[in-house]
């Protein structure tokens, strides 16, 4: 076979595989039908909000915020737009500032609480780098934080679990690579997209991603002074208001643009399987990524983190050798890994099939036992990494 037709075939193979794709998206969420988020149940609200669910039927029936759907047995159920409402509500009778919209806020001395951004990064795939993402995303969104989440990663796998097909939804850019690129970048506004969750907005991500790599090569040998590095901070100034946490999705690789968000962050997320070849591949990158890290700090780069953690993922409690792998990385990395482990759950995969989370999906779609042991893993990781932000602006708790 020659080259020619080896590449003939894969170029076969991808428009198929992409038309096939397509077919299967038109037929989970029709062309024109607008994704939408699901209702949640008043107890699930009442577990967001931190407050009981006989609480949130006393405000209905005293017509205070928005009102609810009623359904068979009388079961309430909320929106997401009407789960923001309450927390502006609630937020206005808090006794406590952040109680309820935990996000940035001025001080009374001029100081502002700082933007939080979080890259999520590992030199392997497979890591469950964009699932944390992904997750991490949507459970800051719906606790009230106002966050941006951006799709570094040219297979754009992020995208794709909030209802981005590039090749047909970006078939002329729209990515973080029209902001960042050294000719005629346009605005960081012009590159955000609304998403179904409120509170979340997204940058989406495609092959075009890849340009940035092979055009800082040629900019730098050129002497032109353009500094890689500060390129996505610099972009993210423009919005820097609108936004609470940026979490931003890296590619598996260390390359120009995982050097730039990283200088662009304020916190640093490595996503690590507990296994000993993925550990060994992790050691690579931490010894490369200190290495060209240095030489940007050198540079004039900000490499100052308010928090670096390790995230052990796809964590099985009764594997043996796993657990010792996570108690070797407890002993070398100390409080730098977080205390809790994002567990390996079928639900969580099945949920991927149809392009969604474990906070989209309806739970009935899968065994009690099975959605609710995966959830309370995934609401345990988001929620001391949202303590770690309260930290970071100095403020103890969630709050």
């Amino acid at each position: 076979m020659t080259r020619d037709r080896i590449d003939r075939l894969i170029g076969d193979h991808a428009a198929r595989l992409s038309e096939r794709l397509q077919a299967h998206r038109e037929q989970l969420f029709p062309p024109d039908a607008r994704r939408v988020l699901r209702k949640f149940t008043s107890g699930e609200v009442a577990d967001l909000l931190g407050v009981k669910d006989a609480y949130l039927r006393k405000l209905s029936l005293e017509g205070r915020g928005p009102q609810p759907e009623t359904r068979t047995g009388g079961r309430r159920w909320y929106s997401p737009e009407d789960i923001l409402a309450l927390r502006q509500l609630l937020e206005k009778g808090a006794k406590a500032p952040g109680t309820y919209l935990p996000g940035r806020r001025a001080h009374a001395d001029g100081r502002e609480d700082h933007l939080q951004v979080i890259t999520v990064i590992n030199f392997k795939g497979g890591s469950g780098k964009t699932t944390t993402s992904a997750h991490l995303a949507q459970k800051l969104a719906l606790d009230g934080y106002r966050v941006l989440g951006i799709d570094l990663d040219p297979q754009a796998s992020f995208s794709a679990l909030h209802g981005f097909q590039p090749e047909f939804d970006l078939p002329d850019g729209g990515t973080l690579y029209d902001a960042i690129r050294y000719e005629d970048p346009v605005g960081m506004a012009q590159v955000i997209q609304k998403t179904y969750f409120p509170n979340l907005d997204i940058i989406p991500g495609n092959l075009d991603l890849m340009e940035f790599e092979h055009d800082t090569p040629r900019v730098l040998s050129q002497g032109k002074g353009e500094m890689f590095f500060t390129r996505v901070s610099e972009r993210l100034a423009e919005v820097e208001a609108d936004y609470d946490v940026v979490v931003i999705d890296c590619p598996p690789q260390l390359g120009f643009l995982t050097m730039s968000a990283l200088s662009a962050a304020t916190a640093v997320l490595v996503t690590v399987h507990p296994q000993m070849l993925d550990v060994m591949s992790m050691c690579q990158f931490l010894l490369m990524t200190s290495n060209l890290l240095g030489v940007v700090a050198d540079a004039g780069g900000d490499m100052s983190y308010d928090w670096m953690r390790y995230l052990v993922t796809r964590y099985e409690p009764g594997d043996g050798p796993q657990n010792q792998m996570v108690g070797f990385m407890r002993s070398l990395f100390g409080d730098n890994v977080l205390n809790h482990a994002a567990l390996k759950s079928t639900a969580i995969s099945d949920a991927g099939i149809t392009k969604q989370t474990l906070y989209e999906v309806d739970r009935s779609a899968f065994t009690r036992q099975t959605y609710e042991r995966a959830l309370e893993s995934l609401n345990a990781v988001n929620g001391e990494i949202s303590d770690l932000i309260q930290q970071a602006w100095g403020r103890d708790g969630r709050r």
